[in-house]
């Protein structure tokens, strides 16, 4: 009777408690089940963070007149005097550039005029590395004249690749007719003329070591121009170019030393083959972009103000030019700052 009450009382315990413990053979055994839940939380928190927006906006001087002027910075690196120029003009003789011949040979003949009186060395050669290779005309110099220029364009040799970069590398440490005339110790002008991309891929694939290379030439003192299509967005031709056909790696290398850069497309391009001609010569004056107030002019050499006056430098209002009395040294960074009032195109004031 008592171990059946014992049992009966287990098995009521059992069955009223079966989650939380068990009594068996007399014995308390605890069971304790656990369970893990797991919740994951997703917080979003907003924070407020600066953030800095570069724009371009044009700046207003107080001139001491009822309305501003805007401020305009020129500035020019001073060549380095150089005991003559050898200049090449590497050219895109593919068939699409026969329709620039005219502007090509007007430019020639611009540059030409511009050039100093003496000590000047001028050849064309194809922009394809095989052909410049392989050119030898002798070069023209003071005294020749366009008719010598157009012959020496007809005789040139011709080719179908444009790759401006290998052929100024290919004429001149590869071709031994270049050491004929080439001078070392004179100053060097490379002018690029092309409708389409520079293509290099052998010697210079990459620009920056076209520029490197180009720098370490003639101690220096070299210039570069270009002829080529601009930007769609920019370009002077009736029809845009394409953007492959866009001679951005001619410009960027032309900016990389200050040079000229002229639309293929202007209809002249007498005036900035002569600036190119120029721009070999130390600047003995500079003619101000904009029209300037006289008395806001302030000239800078290498970031030092320069004292204005018959020692230094004098400006021209007629002439819109600043002269310099004292001219720069060679390489030095000549900064010319001025106000200047905005023009309106349709009324001319």
């Amino acid at each position: 009777m008592k171990k059946a009450l014992s049992l009966l009382i287990a098995a009521m315990v059992s069955y009223s408690c079966a989650y939380d413990y068990g009594i068996v053979a007399g014995k308390t055994e605890t069971i304790v089940e656990t369970e893990t839940v797991t919740v994951t939380e997703t917080v979003i928190e907003e924070v407020e963070v600066p953030v800095y927006i570069e724009v371009e906006v044009p700046v207003y001087i107080d001139t001491g007149f009822d309305d501003p002027g805007l401020i305009w910075v020129d500035s020019f690196v001073q060549p380095n005097t150089v005991d003559g120029i050898d200049i090449l003009w590497v050219i895109d003789t593919s068939g699409s550039m026969h329709r620039f011949d005219p502007q090509l040979m007007s430019g020639i003949e611009a540059m030409l005029a511009a050039l100093p009186p003496t000590s000047w060395r001028l050849a064309m050669m194809s922009n394809d590395p095989s052909k410049a290779l392989l050119e030898n005309q002798f070069p023209l110099v003071p005294g020749d004249d366009i008719l010598d220029a157009e012959a020496m364009y007809s005789a040139m040799g011709r080719g179908g690749f444009e790759e401006g970069f290998d052929a100024t590398y290919e004429y001149i440490v590869n071709n031994a007719y270049s050491a004929t005339w080439m001078r070392p110790d004179a100053g060097l002008l490379v002018v690029f003329v092309s409708d389409e991309e520079e293509q290099s891929n052998s010697h210079f694939t990459d620009l920056v070591d076209f520029v490197s290379w180009y720098r370490g030439l003639r101690g220096g003192s070299v210039f570069l121009a270009s002829i080529v299509n601009h930007n769609p967005m920019e370009s002077l031709c009736d029809y845009p170019p394409s953007p492959i056909d866009v001679g951005a790696r001619y410009m960027d290398a032309t900016n990389s030393f200050g040079g000229n850069i002229i639309d293929i497309c202007a209809e002249d391009w007498s005036a900035g083959v002569a600036d190119a001609a120029a721009s070999i010569e130390p600047h003995e004056s500079w003619f101000l972009t904009h029209k300037a107030i006289p008395d806001s002019v302030r000239v800078f050499i290498n970031g030092e103000l320069q004292d204005p006056g018959m020692t230094t430098w004098h400006f021209s209002e007629v002439e819109n030019t600043v002269y310099f009395n004292t001219i720069p040294a060679g390489s030095a960074l000549v900064e010319i700052g001025y106000r200047y009032y905005e023009i309106d195109s349709d009324t001319g004031l």
